[in-house]
């Protein structure tokens, strides 16, 4: 070890045969945890998202990215509405259900906005939004929505770095 206790950094050009070590640089930035909800002509869906971003005040603007390979596409390239929910520290469990499944609602997260969106409750923010636009991304889509409505509550927040679930507490 060098520098104090840290490892001697390495350094790479990323292509396509290095991708786990992207993915794993990447990883060194801690992010929130979100499950972003939609309504389906299967019943309600939701998927798991670190990408989440506040984009704009005025307008309200939100985006999240979503893989164009994922299973879950298609449920949300298509609605017009969808909610983003930035998860508490005690929502682990709920995340690694929609980790494994877009169909993991429960009794209790049955609530639906006036659009027909699930919501789940007792998150640290809810964002509910109408989807303004969607960029190219790479191997990904960008998502962005104006915020029509939002809950916010008090907690420590799920959060996600190198690959592990942490809690981040307010001080």
């Amino acid at each position: 070890m060098e520098d104090g206790g840290h490892e001697t950094a390495i350094q790479f050009k990323p292509n396509g045969y290095n991708t786990p070590k992207l993915r794993d640089a990447f990883s060194r930035f801690t992010s929130g945890i979100t499950i972003v909800t939609a309504a389906s002509d299967q019943g309600p869906v939701g998927i798991t998202a670190n990408s989440f971003s506040s984009l704009s005040l005025n307008p309200p603007l939100v985006l999240w990215s979503l893989a164009i390979k994922s299973k879950r596409f298609s449920f949300f390239e298509q609605p017009e509405y969808f909610a983003i929910h930035i998860l508490a520290a005690n929502q682990e469990k709920i995340c690694n259900k929609f980790v494994k499944s877009p169909f993991a609602f429960e009794d209790h997260m049955a609530l639906q906005n006036i659009h027909g969106v699930p919501l789940i409750e007792n998150c640290l923010a809810r964002f509910e939004c109408k989807k303004s636009v969607i960029y190219p991304g790479g191997d990904h889509i960008i998502v962005v929505g104006e915020v029509e409505n939002v809950e916010i509550r008090d907690g420590n927040a799920l959060t996600f770095f190198a690959g592990q679930f942490q809690e981040l507490s307010v001080l």
